[in-house]
């Protein structure tokens, strides 16, 4: 093939394959050695690029794991809300025994506390944790109880940012403290519980 008929190689591509291939390989490292040990080399030798490609995209070990995590859980997973079949009980119910079962999963489990853990520690990434991944997740369920309020089904003087916090404020100290197990029992009282102080007043 003579020069003028060769291809020329696509960098956007490549570009693209290498960030995928570190991101994949954060998210693996980070369950294989916890997140102390984890490394920009160790990121870098798995993914297969030098770790001066990861710089170049990426400050620290902390921002490329939340770019990993992100990508695994987000926008898709929003966009369509919880599910809304007309009893919020048993909706809500569902949801967070799904959710206590993704928590309980070793691979979802060990990246997402990593990046809570790191959080605490650095301003910036709290900031970036908390617009990314919380606040999405949040709102979510805002939607969710708006509808109820909507439906006649929960107070509509509620401050609904405040109810979901609330109703997921023990779901998250139980799993960051590791003070109890994640049951569907656990959650499906936590729902009950919450929607008693949601219901519309008298």
């Amino acid at each position: 093939m003579s020069p003028t008929t060769a291809k020329t190689p696509d960098v956007s591509r490549r570009s693209e394959r290498s960030r995928k291939a570190i991101l994949r390989a954060s998210m693996e490292l980070v369950g294989d050695v916890g997140y102390p040990k984890l490394t920009i080399e160790a990121i870098a030798a798995r993914a297969g690029v030098g770790k001066q490609t990861i710089y170049r995209w990426w400050p620290s070990k902390a921002a490329v794991l939340l770019d990993a995590f992100t990508e695994v859980v987000h926008d898709d997973d929003y966009q369509g809300g919880l599910p809304d079949t007309g009893d919020i009980e048993a909706d809500l119910k569902t949801v967070l025994r799904a959710t206590a079962d993704e928590f309980s999963d070793a691979a979802f489990e060990a990246p997402y506390r990593a990046l809570a853990v790191a959080s605490a520690a650095d301003a910036a990434l709290a900031e970036q944790f908390v617009a990314r991944l919380q606040e999405p997740g949040l709102e979510v369920y805002v939607r969710r109880l708006r509808a109820g309020q909507e439906a006649g089904q929960i107070d509509p003087g509620l401050d609904l940012g405040l109810a979901v916090e609330m109703l997921l404020g023990p779901f998250q100290q139980r799993w960051l403290t590791r003070s109890g197990p994640l049951t569907h029992e656990f959650t499906d009282r936590l729902v009950e519980m919450a929607l008693r102080s949601f219901a519309p007043r008298g």
